[in-house]
């Protein structure tokens, strides 16, 4: 059962009727606004009002927390890269919730990127790379100041297999303990740590389909300080040919050479970690098992 901080509303009040009543409350020049729900995040809800204003409540303590730490961050962020990122305003509550006008643009996923022509792809690349170029050169003891902690560590090499491995089907099972070994034997991350998104996935992208461009970044629940090549895994999650095009403009921009083969690792334990923490989720399990079998598949 999710506990209830005092900063948080409560899991039975996060439907439409309760948050809407709750906006309007606090803001009610949109009391006339269509209002929509957006439930694919794990760890907020959020609603749209009127296709131009994003509202995120926290489902749970930690996400609260979180959303506290997001809210500072991006106000230190959001002046120093060209990416537009959300412009984000905390309401402390009781509940606690956050709001910014939105990034207008939508999700983009694999089949979407496949359609992009060539031009695009690589702009798109080279927008993230400027993006995390930006971003990493930003000072580690300023981020700190700012709230920045580490990035959620995956569990130790032999907790992660042991969680996993009743739910990896046999075919599967020399490909985790494959990967996880190699991981186990990485020395340290050859450019050390630094601060960053680790979330640059698709469904983090405000993405204008129409024109073929990136409006936006989202989501920065899960900034924070880490290994430099981790940055680069979640973008795989669109497309290994997205990955490679941010990894030659970023090593263009920023000076550093990173290594292909260690950000496909990691990658890969990302998966297997991802597996591991819902190998006894039945409504999740499923989908973490079809993601590895899809990445080891290539």
């Amino acid at each position: 059962m999710q506990q209830v901080g005092e900063g948080m509303a409560e899991a039975g009040d996060l439907t439409l009727s309760a948050l809407r009543a709750t906006i309007c409350e606090h803001f009610p020049e949109h009391g006339e606004g269509r209002f929509s729900l957006l439930t694919a995040g794990w760890d907020c809800v959020a609603v749209d009002v009127d296709d131009r204003h994003i509202f995120k409540f926290p489902r749970h303590e930690r996400a609260a927390e979180a959303l506290v730490r997001e809210a500072a961050l991006l106000a230190v962020v959001r002046a120093r890269v060209e990416m537009p990122l959300p412009d984000l305003r905390l309401h402390p509550g009781p509940p606690r919730f956050s709001h910014h006008p939105k990034i207008a643009g939508q999700h983009l996923v694999k089949a979407q990127y496949q359609q992009l022509p060539e031009v695009r792809r690589q702009q798109l690349g080279e927008a993230m790379a400027l993006f995390y170029t930006q971003l990493h050169a930003l000072p580690v003891p300023l981020m700190q100041a700012a709230g920045a902690g580490p990035v959620e560590p995956w569990l130790p090499p032999e907790e992660m297999l042991r969680r996993a491995w009743p739910a990896l089907p046999p075919a599967l099972r020399d490909y985790a303990a494959g990967c996880v070994g190699n991981w186990q034997a990485l020395p340290p991350d050859p450019h050390g740590s630094i601060f960053g998104y680790f979330d640059g996935h698709g469904w983090n992208m405000a993405f204008d389909h129409a024109a073929g461009r990136l409006n936006g970044l989202y989501d920065f629940g899960d900034a924070g300080i880490g290994e430099l090549h981790r940055e680069f895994i979640y973008s795989n999650w669109i497309s290994r040919d997205l990955t490679a095009r941010i990894v030659g403009a970023y090593e263009g921009l920023s000076g550093k050479v990173l290594d292909r083969d260690r950000i496909e690792l990691l990658s890969a334990v990302q998966r297997v970690w991802e597996l591991a923490e819902y190998a006894e989720d039945p409504s999740r399990a499923g989908a973490m098992v079809q993601t590895l079998a899809e990445w080891a598949d290539r």
